[in-house]
């Protein structure tokens, strides 16, 4: 496996991706109705390309050229500091492989070479993967509501690592 940055104009590699994780991923703990109002509110390609210009990198997971996976993350976000993982997600068929792991291991890295001292992260707080984090060296650091319109609420933990 691989792992490369996105440009603005490869975008498109994780609109597909999302497509293709999302309903699998949230289908126990989302309506289908906010799944698709999150995917085309998150992950339409000119709202990913906005993210790009506001200071995220895209890393693309890849084996044998077919996409895996990606991770979106943020320097000094939301303070000095700290790293920001706004999107971590694999592919139903590759979690449990590493590959979760593998994009991590470059969230870390992206830390360490901008000299942040801890990396936060928001997941539903119903999502199997908080296993995987608190597995990876996380731990919950509160609760958060966010109403994200449309009727919609995120409900997430703020997981954070010390690096």
């Amino acid at each position: 496996m691989e792992i490369i940055r996105i440009q603005p104009d490869e975008v498109t590699v994780i609109s597909d991706l999302a497509e293709k994780i999302w309903p699998d991923t949230f289908k126990e703990i989302l309506t289908e109705e906010q799944i698709r109002y999150m995917l085309d509110w998150m992950y339409n390609p000119t709202e990913l390309i906005g993210q790009i210009e506001n200071g995220h990198q895209f890393y693309l997971l890849k084996m044998d050229q077919k996409p895996l996976g990606f991770i979106g993350v943020q320097v000094n976000y939301p303070e000095p500091t700290k790293l920001k993982i706004h999107k971590l997600y694999v592919l139903p068929e590759v979690q449990g492989t590493g590959g979760g792991k593998l994009l991590f291991q470059q969230a870390v890295q992206v830390a360490k070479e901008n000299e942040c001292d801890s990396i936060l992260l928001n997941v539903n707080r119903f999502n199997k993967a908080v296993g995987f984090y608190k597995h990876i060296g996380f731990e919950i650091l509160k609760e958060e509501n966010i109403d994200i319109g449309n009727g919609f609420w995120m409900e997430d933990y703020v997981m954070g690592c010390r690096l």
